[in-house]
């Protein structure tokens, strides 16, 4: 009996178990078909990325240019419906060094480079870049301008001087700006410089060798997204200035240069030489001007003499040969690494004189072949068709193996060396250039702020310059300025739905991620919830075998009495409602008490019917054979 109960519910769990592996497997066969389908795709757009920028690469300036042209002559997109967002030109609140909003149409104030550039073709020496003051393309905020970057492939310089001088002593330094690339930026900068003050400065003179104290800002050419922030450190003791780079932020800039939306970038120097670097208000790099800066501001105490020689009998060798050792009589330096096989045979049918290959029957010399120039004409050799059924033809080799003799040429041993002295290194010296300057931040004024780039892309657009030392002040003209531009372009773009459509256009694999996306789901559902097998009700033989509670059994006769009272007392009960109104109150007091009998009958009847039902019951059954 107990052996039957085993065998019946480890059938049981077999057959669940095997249910779930199905479910299980089914679920990672799905998951790994829309993970590869998407990787595919992926890659095959990636493939078309790069194709498509490995042919600009290819092009050359004029026909860079040409493709402007032709671009510039297609009609301009319908414009963007008119924005929510009413535009207020920002006015400085606190003290500041420069403003400089353009919202006036002009340049005013600024000063376009005519120079040329040194050391460079005539042709591309002149910065004859174009700039103008106008609102964007696609602007959100009809009245705003910018100053834009117009020209591509050619070299660009403007600037304008600060109110005052800014002199770096107690208070910090901020300075911010507003950039957006427009048609993206293929190769090209859109850093701002401060220009050093200086007697000699010449705003109708400015390029790039001009000194300047500061660079900041975004770069970028080819897949390289740089962020600038570059300062001249002087020299406390040869009065030369070095150039000194940040480290690299550790953020992926790569959506600031590709969203086409405005970005703010602002840069905060602190006199306790601490910078910090942000874009849309938000730290995307920081450091010290001491220990963040390459190469770094204060040079090395010590450095190696130029002077130190290593010595001619200084060994750096940590093994050697053993000079002790002797090869052995028996090892043979002559002896080949493979040596014929002695065993093998050769195969049976070989054609030693059916050559593997011969000239091709079915060739024709060409008829412009000439003997006198292009020498004896000879057909061109193919497999030897005698030799297809054949295992081999020609003349028959011994197959080569490992010579099992072979040693190779003898060499001593390793063994330490004795006389290892270690790595040579020259020996450390106080460095005579050594200076140290723990005041960094105490950088040369500035007096003026400036645009010197040269860029493969056109549109660029520049607005809202501020340099001041109040953080809330600079805070304020952003939330005037950029702010808006933030608030207008986020009223104007579409809902997440007409984004996704908007993205599968251009990118038609979209859609089958996103059928996935959708699809997967669905499937697992329908895999979990509706295909699961129903439990058929177990027999009075099974119940035996198990502990499962059974409900109450009645019998067919008992379930037929069931029907037929009830279908009487349905017969009985319009005579009952018309007799209602004929009975007097004596009869309707007799009826009361023959209906409160018969439902203590009935009562008695079902308990009587209950007890009958769990006699009959298999447990109770059970029970009473254990008895």
């Amino acid at each position: 009996m107990f052996s039957g109960d085993c065998y019946f519910a480890g059938g049981l769990v077999h057959e669940r178990a095997a249910t779930m592996d199905l479910k299980a497997q089914l679920c990672v066969l799905l998951l790994a078909l829309g993970l590869c389908v998407t990787l595919q795709v992926s890659a095959q757009e990636e493939d078309m990325d790069v194709d498509v920028e490995d042919d600009v690469g290819d092009l050359g300036d004029d026909e860079l240019l040409d493709g402007e042209a032709e671009e510039e002559e297609k009609p301009a997109p319908a414009p963007a419906a008119a924005p929510t967002v009413t535009y207020k030109a920002p006015e400085p609140r606190g003290e500041h060094f420069f403003a400089e909003s353009f919202d006036k149409g002009t340049l005013d104030g600024w000063v376009v480079s005519r120079a040329k550039k040194d050391d460079i073709d005539e042709e591309i020496a002149k910065y004859d870049g174009k700039w103008e003051v106008e609102e964007m393309k696609d602007t959100k905020l009809p009245g705003d301008k910018g100053l834009v970057l117009k020209s591509r492939a050619k070299h660009h310089a403007i600037s304008a001087l600060l109110l005052r001088p800014f002199t770096f002593d107690t208070k910090p330094l901020i300075v911010q700006y507003e950039v957006n690339f427009q048609n993206g930026i293929d190769c090209g900068g859109a850093y701002v410089k401060l220009l050093s003050q200086s007697p000699d400065l010449s705003l109708a003179q400015f390029v790039d060798k001009t000194p300047y104290t500061i660079m900041f800002g975004p770069d970028k050419c080819g897949e390289d997204y740089k962020l600038h922030f570059i300062f001249r450190h002087k020299n406390p003791k040869t009065g030369e200035y070095e150039e000194k780079h940040a480290k690299k932020p550790e953020s992926d800039l790569r959506t600031y240069y590709t969203d086409k939306k405005t970005h703010l970038y602002t840069l905060v120097l602190n006199p306790d030489n601490s910078f910090e670097i942000l874009i849309d208000q938000t730290v995307v790099n920081s450091g010290s001007l001491l220990s963040d800066m390459t190469p770094p501001v204060n040079p090395p105490a010590e450095i190696e003499d130029p002077d130190d020689h290593k010595p001619e009998d200084w060994d750096e060798r940590p093994k050697i040969q053993d000079p002790d050792a002797v090869k052995p009589d028996d090892w043979d330096e002559d002896a080949p690494a493979k040596i014929p096989d002695e065993d093998a045979v050769k195969p049976d049918g070989w054609l030693d004189d059916e050559p593997e290959y011969i000239a091709d029957p079915d060739a024709i010399k060409p008829e412009d072949w000439d003997e006198d120039m292009d020498g004896e004409w000879e057909a061109p050799q193919v497999p030897n068709p005698a030799c297809e059924s054949a295992p081999g033809c020609g003349k028959w080799e011994r197959p080569m193996i490992d010579n099992p003799n072979y040693k190779g040429k003898w060499k001593p041993p390793m063994i330490d060396n004795p006389n290892y002295q270690g790595v040579w290194k020259p020996r450390k010296i106080p460095n005579p250039d050594f200076f140290e300057d723990l005041h960094p931040f105490r950088m040369t004024p500035v007096s003026a702020v400036g645009l010197e780039l040269w860029s493969m892309s056109s549109d660029i657009f520049f607005d809202n310059f501020f340099i001041t030392y109040d953080r809330n002040t600079a805070e304020l003209w952003a939330d005037e300025g950029w702010g808006l531009k933030k608030a207008a372009e986020g009223a104007a773009e579409p809902g997440l739905m007409n984004q996704m459509i908007s993205a599968a256009e251009e990118k038609p694999w979209l859609w089958v991620v996103y059928v996935l996306t959708v699809a997967l789901p669905l499937v697992l559902i329908i895999v979990f919830c509706c295909t699961g097998k129903k439990k058929p009700a177990p027999s009075a033989a099974e119940y035996k075998k198990t502990d499962e509670p059974q409900p109450d059994v009645k019998d067919d006769a008992e379930e037929e009495e069931e029907k037929d009272e009830q279908e009487e007392v349905k017969a009985e009960e319009p005579e009952d409602n018309k007799d209602d109104a004929e009975d007097s109150p004596a009869e309707a007091a007799e009826e009361d008490e023959e209906a409160e009998k018969q439902e203590e009958a009935e009562d008695q009847s079902d308990e009587k019917q209950e007890e009958e039902v769990l006699r009959r019951s298999p447990r109770s059954k059970g029970r009473a054979r254990k008895e």
